[in-house]
């Protein structure tokens, strides 16, 4: 089953960076709604040189602002809440932007804006011929 699309495509097809899928463990601080101190501990969803898409108990809202740590690395950015969506089950995905682009957060590399599986890049990668592997049939050499 999946999740109808509900933004308008304008809004879809502006993206300033390629996303990512990948996880990163992190660890989120901030106030909550409530005005208290909290931290929880989480993983990226997707990623782009923006900022990333997560998930998080606590309850939030838009334009609240949070710092963002990536355990792996021990680097930590402030970012804001551009866009939430509340579910059933008391986790919340939500968007969080850098307060300034850093594409190096992630520790990835971004494909380009223009970036396609159709990009003669992709193609070229995709129709490489494998090396097989060896068969009964091929000799053995003994050195």
């Amino acid at each position: 089953m999946s999740t109808p699309n509900i933004r308008p495509p304008q809004v879809v097809n502006q993206r300033r960076s390629q996303r990512v899928l990948l996880s990163v463990p992190l660890r989120v601080s901030g106030k909550g709604m409530n005005g208290a101190p909290f931290v929880e501990h989480t993983k990226t969803l997707i990623v782009n040189a923006q900022g990333a898409l997560l998930q998080l108990r606590e309850p939030l809202q838009e334009g609240q602002t949070l710092s963002v740590r990536n355990v792996v690395t021990g680097e930590e950015v402030l970012c804001k809440v551009v866009d939430l969506n509340p579910s059933a089950n008391g986790v919340s995905e939500l968007g969080v932007e850098f307060a300034r682009p850093n594409p190096h957060f992630w520790r990835v590399s971004f494909p380009p804006a223009d970036w396609s599986t159709r990009s003669p890049e992709a193609k070229r990668f995709a129709s490489s011929p494998s090396v097989p592997p060896p068969s009964a049939k091929d000799p053995i050499v003994k050195k």
